[in-house]
């Protein structure tokens, strides 16, 4: 297998994406791939080794979290602990990388993710959880929020966000983020207090 940082595997990555977020693992086939790509199926074994090795890199290349977990970082860090909390919870619903978790990537019963995606998708996950955690601490630490375990309390938060975000992505559950970012903010607020 060669390194994927060739044009026509870059093409391939892009297309194989697309086909595999759209239809499963089992549903794409690698003449679906090279139709739609206009290369023969020795071009995506001499990149990928097989179908397989294409859609774990697939899958590598997109659950980075880097720079949503930047973002969050970023939106956390105001003085005041309201805002900050209402910053991270506006950046999470408006910025989660929805393609991370395309349906697709995740059809168990025709494809699981190779152990590094599926590692990646954890470490990104527990960053997440630790910039809420911090804020938390934060905002404990000014007297804006009761003691308590913060750890818990962020998975608290992030199960609410999550509910939203993964209805919306799985079940195209639309919802308005903006009433929605003011109930968690206030509910949380008031049950940290």
């Amino acid at each position: 297998m060669q390194t994927q940082e060739h044009p026509a595997a870059e093409r391939i990555l892009e297309v194989a994406s697309k086909m595999f977020a759209q239809k499963g693992f089992a549903n794409v086939s690698v003449r679906d791939i090279c139709k739609e790509t206009g290369t023969t199926a020795p071009v995506i074994y001499y990149y990928f080794g097989n179908k397989k090795g294409l859609f774990d890199a697939v899958a590598r290349k997109q659950i980075p979290m880097a720079d949503f977990i930047r973002k969050l970082t970023i939106a956390s860090e105001a003085r005041d602990p309201r805002k900050g909390l209402e910053s991270f919870i506006s950046t999470y619903l408006f910025s989660f990388p929805e393609h991370t978790f395309d349906v697709g990537l995740y059809m168990r019963d025709s494809a699981t993710l190779d152990k590094q995606s599926a590692q990646m998708a954890f470490d990104g996950l527990e960053m997440i959880k630790a910039v809420a955690t911090k804020l938390i601490e934060r905002s404990i630490s000014k007297g804006a929020f009761r003691r308590t375990d913060p750890a818990l309390a962020a998975e608290c938060l992030l199960g609410m966000l999550n509910r939203a975000i993964f209805q919306h992505i799985h079940f195209a559950k639309s919802r308005d983020g903006d009433e929605y970012r003011r109930f968690v903010t206030d509910f949380f607020v008031r049950a940290m207090k």
